[in-house]
């Protein structure tokens, strides 16, 4: 399985990174990085998965935190986890929302996530 997920480099410049399943068989990595590109993807915006992703177009608009779709997300991404919790995150200028995941291997992985 494989995946491919944008990372910016140290000289600011932005490239696509292929994910793919490790030497054990473990796909966590592979998630891990569709989960991030899925909160990053504007709703609808996939032609082949156009139930993934967050109206941040409508949000910003709005003014209204995407806590519905987040937790959407969330939905579809936790049974490729042990544990996946994603919280919004208050008082912050731009909506942000916590993950915390611990991965089928053990591993505990947090990050702050802007959408």
């Amino acid at each position: 399985m494989r995946t491919y997920g944008r990372i910016t480099n140290p000289d600011g410049s932005k490239t696509w990174q292929m994910v793919q399943t490790d030497a054990n068989g473990n796909n966590d990595a592979v998630w891990i990085t569709t989960l991030m590109q899925c909160l990053l993807l504007n709703l609808k915006e996939s032609p082949f998965f156009t139930n993934y992703g967050i109206p941040a177009q409508a949000s910003v608009l709005t003014q209204m935190f995407p806590d519905y779709y987040v937790n959407q997300l969330q939905s579809q991404f936790a049974q490729y986890f042990a544990s996946l919790i994603i919280a919004k995150i208050p008082n912050l200028t731009t909506p942000s929302y916590g993950i915390s995941i611990i991965t089928n291997s053990g591993a505990t992985i947090s990050a702050t996530i802007p959408v």
